[in-house]
């Protein structure tokens, strides 16, 4: 039964591709596990975009919560002591307690009430504060002309030894801190004031900002903003810890967060938490505490190998692409060895059958032979006896002629092993009468069966009635090449009895005249002269090659 198409289809790929198919299955399952590992990647760093960006959300939130929560302290300050005429220290540690703040303000040092001193009543001011806290440190810098206005830091809450250090600070001396107080007076609204270095710090020069609210006295229609502003309270915040407290609200995260003061995230920068390796994508938000802008960047930093998911799936693709490639080739050699065996098949049935018909040919060959023999034999035979002698004597030399080409495996047979055979049967001892000279010559299976008869003839004849019937004589065997491709077969008989002139036509005449004749293709010169017979023949000679099997169209090629 015929294999499927498919599968003879793939047979002739895995043949005529033994190497492509392979390599283009394993560069297809590695394309697929390409594909997949870019799709995995990708699904994970959009994962890892919006949890960066829910991340920073969240902290942008808690900052501008925190910002709103003290805004509304200040707010509520601004209310209360807009109702009196002088903020004592009693009334404004009353108000602080009133809010009940926690006791980790996240980033906040606290509150404070700035006092605004009129144009011109800098040594009334000096004075009582001085009767009121008699500890109350120096103006810091010094009131003088440069400095015509005077906004003095008079207190904090709560009272430590590091928010005492603000304590009589002129906050119009710093030009940040005088713009954002000098804003806050247009908007009446809290507003924070640019980078600045918190007066608390005593060393190191941290970044800090805060936030100022106004305070004016008198019915809100009848204020002025010179004339009836009468402080500050104000909010001063350590960045740092300011956006530490916001990011540890957040669900904190192995990624790098810094708050920039403003727009521009290219300068201005107020805190930041570094990732552990350099940066390679980042998020930015824009959050508004108390009427500033600032900058909110989150950076995450690009890991070096794959996510698990993607190193365990390109695992797995590159061992299923290099076993499928192993079975493709181990299929791609079976496929070949199968072929091979196929093709040895083929042969050895094709050399079964040519062996058939070759022995077929030479059995009827030998077997028309042998009729032939046997026909001639009987019509010239005397009585059965001689009959049955004259048929021995040939076949045996037939035979003896058979059992030297079955020795050489039906190849070329040297022309003097041949008259050695055909010589052996004969009684007497031939080596001393019988001279067999010529080079080497090889002959095909069927001249040497024909020449093999033709020298039985000639050996049987001179016994009976040539050279070697009687003591004395001698024969002669000798050849020569007249080519690349002929001999000539000298048989010369001398010594013997004087042969007739008048004689009957036997066997031997006509098996040498005509059949050995006919199957040599060549003519044959036998002469029976008086002092001997003398008989010239002459042989194609063949050159020694491999074995070749007849032909089975019909056309028969020497052998």
């Amino acid at each position: 039964m015929a294999p499927p198409k498919s599968e003879s289809r793939t047979r002739r790929w895995l043949l005529s591709y033994p190497r492509a198919i392979p390599l283009a299955i394993f560069a297809a399952v590695a394309a697929i596990t390409a594909l997949s590992v870019f799709s995995i990647e990708s699904n994970v760093r959009a994962r890892e975009a919006a949890q960066m960006r829910e991340y920073t959300q969240s902290i942008a939130s808690s900052l501008e919560r925190r910002g709103t929560s003290f805004s509304s302290y200040l707010r509520a300050g601004a209310a209360l002591f807009s109702n009196v005429e002088e903020v004592t220290p009693q009334l404004f540690q009353q108000f602080v307690s009133e809010l009940r703040l926690n006791v980790d303000y996240k980033g906040s040092e606290g509150l404070g009430w700035i006092t605004v001193v009129p144009r011109g009543s800098t040594d009334q001011f000096l004075a009582r504060i001085r009767e009121e806290q008699p500890d109350f440190p120096k103006i810091r810098p010094n009131p003088g002309a440069a400095l015509p206005r005077l906004a003095i830091v008079t207190h904090v809450s709560p009272e430590t030894e590091r928010n005492r250090r603000a304590l009589g600070f002129n906050m119009y001396s710093d030009p940040v801190r005088e713009a954002a107080m000098e804003e806050a007076k247009q908007t009446v609204s809290p507003t924070a004031s640019g980078r600045i270095v918190l007066l608390q710090e005593s060393a190191r020069e941290a970044s800090g900002f805060a936030i100022f609210m106004p305070v004016y006295a008198g019915e809100p229609a009848l204020r002025d903003s010179e004339n009836s502003l009468v402080g500050f309270v104000y909010s001063p915040f350590d960045t740092q810890k300011f956006l530490d407290a916001a990011i540890d609200r957040a669900a904190p995260a192995d990624l790098g967060v810094k708050l920039y003061d403003g727009m521009d995230a290219s300068e201005g920068l107020l805190a930041a938490r570094p990732s552990a390796n350099p940066p390679s994508a980042s998020v930015e938000q824009t959050l508004t505490i108390a009427n500033r802008p600032f900058r909110l960047v989150v950076e995450t930093d690009d890991p070096a190998v794959l996510s698990p998911l993607s190193m365990v799936t390109l695992l797995f693709g590159l061992a299923l692409a290099s076993l499928l490639m192993l079975l493709a080739r181990l299929l791609t050699r079976q496929a070949h060895e199968d072929q091979t065996r196929l093709e040895f098949f083929e042969q050895q049935h094709s050399i079964r059958n040519s062996l058939t018909r070759e022995l077929n040919h030479r059995v009827k060959n030998t077997l028309a032979n042998v009729l032939s023999i046997l026909s001639l034999t009987r019509r010239r035979a005397e009585d059965l006896d001689n009959f049955a002698d004259s048929l021995e004597g040939r076949i045996r030399s037939l035979s003896a002629t058979h059992d030297l080409l079955t020795g050489t495996d039906w190849s070329t047979t040297p022309m003097r092993d041949v008259i050695e055979a055909e010589l052996q049967h004969l009684q007497a001892d031939v080596e001393d009468v019988v001279e067999v000279s010529g080079p080497p010559v090889e002959l095909a299976p069927n001249d040497a069966l024909s020449f093999g008869l033709a020298i039985h003839e000639l050996a049987t004849n001179a016994a009976k009635y040539g050279a070697l019937s009687v003591p004395g004589g001698k024969i002669e065997i000798s050849w020569r090449l007249l080519g690349d491709h002929l001999a000539e077969v000298s048989w010369i008989e001398s010594g013997g009895p004087e042969v007739a002139q008048t004689r009957h036509r036997g066997f031997g005449t006509d098996l040498i005249d005509k059949i050995i004749s006919h199957e040599l293709k060549q003519p044959v010169q036998l002469d029976f002269a008086p002092e001997g017979v003398r008989c010239v023949m002459r042989i194609l000679v063949r050159q020694r090659s491999e074995f070749q099997i007849r032909k089975p169209t019909g056309v028969e090629t020497a052998s």
